[in-house]
């Protein structure tokens, strides 16, 4: 009783039921009034025709030839002289049609007059039509033969309503389950991911609203696998990323504190301690950065900063490292730019993109800062000529502790905390950051202010 589909089939038949029974009680009402009207009609003329015969020529010839051609109809003719008595008639006049004809009006107008339509609770149905010389012409139908026609015509709006009602409930069946099976799918498979199962498969049913809908789920699932497969693997990331630079300290404080070691190896170990203490302590900042960014108490001291100046000093502080591997810094940027900014946490943004260009690319290649205006937003862009980045991993590269080539990142240092920080700060700038990469062909982040 609670499935939807039983629920909308209810409402859908009951709904078609109401209708469909308002329009056959107005079908079936006009329908016998029609009849019946017929039925009056077709007496008054009969009697009518009659009249005029009689008119023409009244004789007890033309008078025998009417009742006897009655006689053999469903219908009875009374004929009656100026003073009301029956003249003649095709079956003899019972009680009921003395009162009729008793109770017939003194100015009948010549087109003649219904005196009895009553065919429900009346033996006849009657009409009169008056002759030129006083007297008139009755004709009579037993209502019996009315009520055994309007019995069949109920008989076949019943049968037609009953099919109809047959008809009703299966196509009701049909649509509801053709209408709920989706929702349905879709409610199992919400149930799934309510159990934490993300690994469900819904079909796109067209464009309406329930295909958007289901596209929605099927978009919320995948975003929830990803983001479990992430926390699993934020959750191992870190758990390595601690325990690797401790094993380095507690290891090597465990060999410089024995004895026998020489100064100059212990000041090695003290110095390789120092080192992954450093890399520690720089994990756990971003960590900490990137929880005070998720909590908003992360503060912006937003203030004017001409950022081709900006740019040129970083330039000149990076550019030293890029020379060393063999790389160039290239920096365009013309005129004067002005933006609303935190020049610490700005410089944060723009140093960890060129880290990342110099990590990734290769001697002989060249990284490129460039500032320009367009549609008025100020754009920022980074480019570098290194290895790429794969077409399906440029959604998540700004996840946190996500790399493209794992076992490199780890060679040359990243935490994969980098572009997640990055992207909260440009965020936090009231900005946006994309990525636009080709394999062996460089990759290219574009800051839009």
């Amino acid at each position: 009783m609670d499935r939807i589909s039983f629920k909308i089939g209810a409402v859908f038949f009951i709904t078609i039921l109401l209708a469909e029974g308002v329009l056959f009680y107005y079908l079936h009402s006009s329908i016998i009034h029609s009849r019946i009207d017929e039925e009056l009609v077709s007496l008054q003329t009969r009697g009518n025709n009659h009249r005029d015969i009689l008119e023409n020529s009244y004789s007890q010839e033309t008078i025998h030839h009417i009742t006897t051609m009655e006689s053999r109809t469903d219908t009875h003719v009374v004929i009656t002289d100026q003073t009301g008595a029956i003249v003649s008639s095709s079956v003899p006049a019972d009680d009921s049609m003395q009162d009729i004809i008793s109770e017939t009006p003194e100015d009948v107008r010549r087109t003649g007059l219904i005196l009895e339509d009553d065919w429900q609770d009346k033996q006849y149905i009657a009409s009169v039509s008056p002759l030129e010389n006083d007297g008139a012409v009755y004709m009579f139908k037993n209502t019996q033969r009315v009520q055994s026609l309007i019995a069949k015509l109920n008989k076949h709006f019943w049968l037609a309503g009953i099919l109809l009602l047959t008809s009703m409930a299966v196509i009701t069946l049909f649509l509801s389950r053709f209408i709920t099976k989706p929702v349905i799918k879709m409610n199992e498979a919400t149930s799934k991911i309510r159990q934490g199962d993300y690994s469900v498969t819904l079909p796109r049913r067209g464009n309406d609203e329930l295909g958007e809908l289901a596209e929605s789920i099927q978009v919320l699932a995948d975003d929830l696998s990803h983001m479990k497969r992430q926390r699993n693997e934020f959750l191992a990331s870190i758990s390595h990323e601690l325990r690797t630079p401790l094993t380095y300290i507690k290891g090597y404080a465990d060999i410089a504190g024995k004895s026998g070691i020489t100064s100059d190896d212990r000041n090695q170990y003290l110095q390789i301690i120092h080192e992954e203490a450093t890399k520690l302590s720089g994990l756990v900042k971003g960590l900490f950065d990137l929880a005070k960014l998720d909590e908003n108490t992360f503060t912006i001291q937003k203030e004017p900063l001409e950022l081709c100046a900006f740019m040129r000093g970083i330039h000149s502080r990076m550019a030293p490292s890029f020379t060393e591997k063999k790389m160039a810094l290239n920096l365009v940027c013309h005129g004067e730019v002005y933006i609303e900014a935190d020049p610490v946490r700005f410089e944060q943004i723009i140093i960890n993109l060129l880290d990342n260009a110099r990590k990734y690319s290769e001697e002989g290649t060249a990284a490129t800062m460039q500032v320009f205006k367009k549609n008025g937003h100020i754009h920022i862009t980074v480019m570098d000529e290194g290895k790429g980045i794969p077409e399906e991993d440029q959604a998540w590269v700004f996840d946190r502790f996500y790399r493209v080539d794992k076992s490199r990142s780890k060679a040359l240092g990243g935490s994969g905390l980098g572009l997640a920080i990055v992207k909260e700060l440009v965020e936090a700038h009231g900005g946006k950051i994309t990525v636009r990469s080709e394999l062996g062909k460089g990759a290219t982040f574009e800051i839009i202010l």
